[in-house]
C-alpha cells in the first residue's frame, strides 16, 4: 500500500513536515560572492582553526547543525536522527560530526545530491511517524575535494575553463512534525527591511531521481554530466504532480554551474516548457554562488555544500520573509569515484527534488 506515492517517482506529504530551523556556513571565497548576506557563519580562514582541511570541513558541518538546532528552539535531546553526507571517503566529515554530536546517525552518499536526498528521507521518516525531529545536512570543502578527486592544491595545477570550483560550505535544516514558533524568529528581506509576519515552511512533496548517464567521461565536465539527470527529475516531477513549471516561484538545481545550467535550460525548452517560464523561474546554485569573472571560478560552483548552503540560507530566508511561496529545489550529483574515470567509466548523474511551500500555520 503506497497511498502517499503519486505518479512514478514522487511522494506526497499530508502532515507537514515542517522546516523549523536552518543554517548555512560558507568559506572565505564564498563569503565574498553574491549570496554573502544569506550565510549565518562566514569564515575568514578556510582552515576554521583546525590543522587539516578535513577536520575543518567536519567542524563546519557540526557547527551548522548545532546552529540550525539552536534556531529551531529544540533541545539536542529532542533530535531523533541526524541524516548527512559529504564527498569524502567513508563520508568522514559527516561521520566525525556525528561522533561529536552523539546522536543517532544515518550517513548518506549521493555525491552533490546529498542535501535534497537527506531532506527527502528526513521528511519521509517524519511523515511516517518514525521520528519527531530530524537534522539533515551536507558539506564540502574545496581543498578536501581537490586532494581526493583531482590534484592536491600544493601541486599548483591549472584548471581548465569547464572545471567547477568545489564550494567550501555546509547547510543544515531541522525537519519536524510540528510548526516553528514564529514569535522567536527574525528574518530580513533581501532589500534589508523586516519581513513583518514571518512564514512557516512545510515540505509538500519530493521526487526521487533516477541515475541518468549521458556518456560523459571528462571529469572536468561535471555540469554536462549532471544536467540530463536534473531535467529528467524535473520533467518526471511535473508529470507526477500535474503541475507546470510556473507553479513555482523559483526552481533551483544544485551544482550544474554555468555550462550545466545552459544545457539544462535548453533541454527544458526542448521538452516543451516555455522559454520565458524557464528564463524567469529557473536558476542553478552553482551559477549563483560566485561572481563569475571577478572570482575566477571557471565553470562555477559544485560540491555538496553548494546547494546545501544556498537552500539552507538564501532560499529558506527568502521564504520566511514572504518573498517566495513555492520553491522546487534539486541537488544534483555526479556518481563517480576516485578510480572509476581511470577505468574508462562514464559519469552517471542523479538529482532529487523537494518542494517547499509557505503555510498559514
Amino acid at each position: 500500500m503506497a497511498e502517499k506515492k503519486i505518479g512514478n517517482q514522487t511522494v506526497k506529504f499530508e502532515n507537514g513536515p515542517y522546516i523549523i530551523g536552518s543554517a548555512a556556513i560558507a568559506g572565505e571565497k564564498e563569503s565574498e560572492g553574491p549570496l554573502k548576506e544569506w550565510f549565518d557563519i562566514k569564515l575568514d580562514d578556510d582552515m576554521f582553526g583546525e590543522d587539516t582541511w578535513e577536520k575543518a570541513e567536519s567542524k563546519m558541518l557540526k557547527e551548522v547543525m548545532l546552529l540550525a538546532l539552536q534556531k529551531s528552539g529544540k533541545q539536542k535531546e529532542s533530535i531523533d536522527i541526524v541524516l548527512s553526507g559529504d564527498l569524502l571517503n567513508q563520508i568522514m566529515s559527516s561521520s566525525f560530526m556525528a561522533r561529536d554530536l552523539k546522536l543517532p546517525f544515518l550517513g548518506l552518499y549521493g555525491a552533490c545530491s546529498t542535501m535534497t536526498e537527506s531532506l527527502l528521507l528526513g521528511s519521509m521518516l517524519t511523515e511516517g511517524g518514525f521520528a519527531h525531529n530530524i537534522i539533515v545536512g551536507a558539506s564540502s570543502h574545496f581543498c578536501t575535494a581537490e586532494r581526493q578527486f583531482r590534484m592536491p592544491i600544493e601541486h599548483g595545477n591549472q584548471k581548465p575553463p569547464s572545471s567547477q570550483w568545489t564550494a567550501t560550505a555546509a547547510g543544515a535544516m531541522v525537519v519536524s512534525e510540528t510548526v516553528m514558533d514564529l514569535s522567536k524568529v527574525g528574518i530580513a528581506k533581501s532589500n534589508g527591511s523586516s519581513c513583518g509576519k514571518c512564514q512557516n515552511i512545510k515540505v509538500d512533496c519530493g521526487t526521487i531521481g533516477k541515475v541518468i548517464d549521458a556518456g560523459i567521461k571528462d571529469v572536468n565536465q561535471m555540469g554536462s554530466a549532471m544536467a540530463p539527470a536534473a531535467v529528467d527529475t524535473i520533467l518526471n516531477h511535473l508529470q507526477d504532480t500535474g503541475r507546470n513549471l510556473d507553479y513555482y516561484d523559483i526552481v533551483l538545481t544544485g551544482d550544474l554551474g554555468y555550462i550545466g545550467k545552459a544545457i539544462a535550460k535548453d533541454l527544458l525548452v526542448d521538452a516543451g516548457i516555455d522559454k520565458q517560464v524557464v528564463d524567469s523561474r529557473y536558476d542553478d546554485c552553482g551559477a549563483m554562488l560566485f561572481y563569475r569573472e571577478e572570482q575566477k571560478v571557471q565553470g562555477g560552483a559544485s560540491g555538496c555544500g553548494c546547494s546545501a548552503s544556498v537552500f539552507s540560507g538564501h532560499v529558506i530566508s527568502r521564504m520566511r520573509a514572504g518573498e517566495l511561496r513555492r520553491a522546487l529545489i534539486l541537488s544534483t550529483g555526479a556518481l563517480l569515484s576516485t578510480i572509476s574515470p581511470m577505468q574508462g567509466e562514464s559519469i552517471p548523474g542523479i538529482a532529487h527534488a523537494v518542494v517547499l511551500e509557505t503555510c498559514d500555520k
